[in-house]
């Protein structure tokens, strides 16, 4: 199973603090992959859909399908992309027979399966033969994701004993080819995706930080309100002033089935 707990969230919630990424990082894993019109396709962890959109840009919602483990995030995901097969469900029992897609894909979720080795023989289960298994995740322990980086960063110098996300499955360089290989995937490739977002300012990166999405906003939930305020202040300071962007780099693997 996944960790739902992390994603209790309102999609609302979950756009602010890590969704605005999904767009530029969704084209760059669909053009690693060659996604193309004329596949049928599953994005695993959809979350709101920001993956999803993309798949249906490229392949038509009748051709996509998609699961995640959080109820919101299934029915945002069906309200942005009507027409597709959405369902609630974990990556690791996946509801579809097997070799039904050309291209299974998953954006930012292996780090947070429960068993990512089971869920990615899930994944290259449903794919046809020849078909494609993709997966990405930032990359947390290089600091490749420079929004994360700058967090941890500060939680790390005052409060060192908060866990973060570094050991995470998918988070280093080469963990998700290895385990593409490890349940039998031929042509195993990887490297590196490139991201951004964009800020207006200093109160648009930490707000999205305080709706507790995900590892880092539950970790900063869980501090006291002056913890928090140091926190707070230690990441102004690593932060432009007025509008900026910040890059991301994320990891990917992509391999066939036998």
């Amino acid at each position: 199973m996944t960790e739902p707990s992390l994603f209790q969230s309102p999609a609302e919630h979950y756009d602010r603090f890590m969704g605005r990424y999904t767009p530029s990082l969704a084209a760059a894993l669909a053009d690693a992959v060659g996604v193309a019109a004329g596949q049928r396709v599953l994005d695993v962890g959809c979350g709101p859909g920001g993956l999803t959109a993309e798949l249906v840009a490229r392949t038509g919602a009748g051709r996509v399908a998609a699961i995640d483990p959080a109820e919101q995030f299934v029915a945002a995901c069906v309200a942005r992309n009507p027409g597709v097969d959405a369902r609630q469900g974990v990556a690791e029992d996946l509801p579809w027979e097997d070799n039904a897609f050309d291209a299974v894909l998953s954006c930012l979720v292996i780090g947070f399966m429960r068993d990512a080795d089971r869920g990615v023989r899930e994944m290259a289960r449903v794919t046809r033969p020849k078909g494609t298994v993709a997966i990405c995740m930032w990359d947390i322990a290089d600091g490749g994701m420079t929004m994360l980086r700058i967090f941890w960063s500060v939680m790390g110098e005052l409060h060192p004993a908060v866990p973060g996300e570094e050991r995470r499955p998918g988070t280093w360089e080469g963990d998700i080819a290895d385990r593409l290989e490890r349940a039998g995937l031929n042509e195993v490739a990887g490297g590196a995706l490139d991201a951004h977002a964009d800020y207006t300012g200093f109160d648009d990166f930490w707000d999205p930080l305080t709706l507790a999405v995900g590892p880092a906003g539950q970790a900063l939930a869980r501090l006291q309100p002056e913890e928090r305020v140091a926190v707070r202040e230690g990441c102004r300071a690593l932060v432009p002033e007025g509008p900026f962007s910040l890059d991301a780099r994320a990891w990917y693997a992509s391999g066939t089935v036998a």
